[in-house]
C-alpha cells in the first residue's frame, strides 16, 4: 500500500487541456476526415482524459474526469480552441511537445501510484500507469480510424512512460517518499520524451526475413 500522488486541480486541468489541444491539432492534419465542431470536441475529450478513464475502469473506480464539471468543459474548450487557432498553435510545436511530455509524466505518476494504493503488484501498477499516460492517444487513433501511433516506429512515446513509471516503483521500493518518487518519474519521462524528439530516437524496426535461396536437388 502506498500514498497517491496528487496534483492541484488547476494542474490536472492544464494537463487535460494540453492533451485535448493536441488531439484537435492532430485531427486537423487529416482534411479528408471533415470533422465538425462536435467531432473535434469528441476527439479532444478522448485524447485529454481517455487514459485516465481507462485507468479508473481497470481499477473499478469512478472516473476522475466525471467527478468535476471542469474536466469536460476544459477538454471541450481546448479542443475547439485548437481547431479554431490551428495555424497559431502549429507554430508553437516545440512548446506543445514539451508540455505534452510533462503531461505524460504526470498521468503516468498518478496512474501508477493510484494502482499501487489500490493494492496492485508493482508490474501491473506500471502497466496501469503507462496506459494512463498514453491511453488518450490510443483512443484518438481508434476514433480517427488510424493505425495506433505508439505501435509504430516513432519517438519513444510509450517508452518514456515506461521508464518514468518504472523508476517511480523502484524508488518507492527503496523507501523514497511518494512525492519525490513521482517527481523523479515526471522528470525522467519528460527527459526521455524530449530527447527522443530532438535526436529522433526510436526502437529497432521490424525487418522482413529474407529467404535464403536453396539449391534444388537434381
Amino acid at each position: 500500500m502506498t500514498g497517491t500522488f496528487i496534483i492541484p486541480l488547476w494542474a490536472d486541468l492544464l494537463a487535460i487541456g494540453i492533451g485535448a489541444l493536441q488531439g484537435a491539432l492532430f485531427a486537423a492534419q487529416f482534411r479528408d476526415r471533415r470533422l465538425d465542431l462536435l467531432g473535434v470536441a469528441i476527439i479532444g475529450i478522448a485524447t485529454g482524459f481517455g487514459g485516465g478513464i481507462l485507468r479508473d475502469v481497470l481499477l473499478a473506480q469512478v472516473p476522475a474526469a466525471l467527478t468535476s464539471n471542469w474536466y469536460l468543459i476544459v477538454a471541450t474548450g481546448a479542443a475547439l480552441l485548437g481547431m479554431l487557432l490551428e495555424r497559431v498553435f502549429s507554430k508553437l510545436g516545440a512548446l506543445i511537445t514539451a508540455l505534452d511530455a510533462l503531461t505524460i509524466g504526470l498521468f503516468g505518476a498518478i496512474g501508477t501510484t493510484k494502482a499501487l494504493a489500490a493494492g496492485l503488484p508493482e508490474v501491473p501498477a506500471i502497466f496501469v500507469g503507462v496506459l494512463s499516460a498514453v491511453g488518450g492517444s490510443i483512443l484518438r487513433d481508434l476514433l480517427l480510424n488510424l493505425p495506433i501511433a505508439l505501435m509504430h516506429v516513432g519517438s519513444l512515446y510509450a517508452v518514456a512512460a515506461v521508464a518514468g513509471t518504472t523508476s517511480l516503483v523502484v524508488l518507492l521500493a527503496f523507501g523514497v517518499p511518494v512525492f519525490w518518487a513521482a517527481t523523479a518519474c515526471v522528470a525522467l519521462t519528460f527527459g526521455v520524451r524530449v530527447l527522443a524528439v530532438l535526436f529522433k530516437w526510436s526502437l529497432p524496426e521490424q525487418r522482413a526475413i529474407t529467404k535464403v535461396p536453396t539449391l534444388r536437388k537434381r
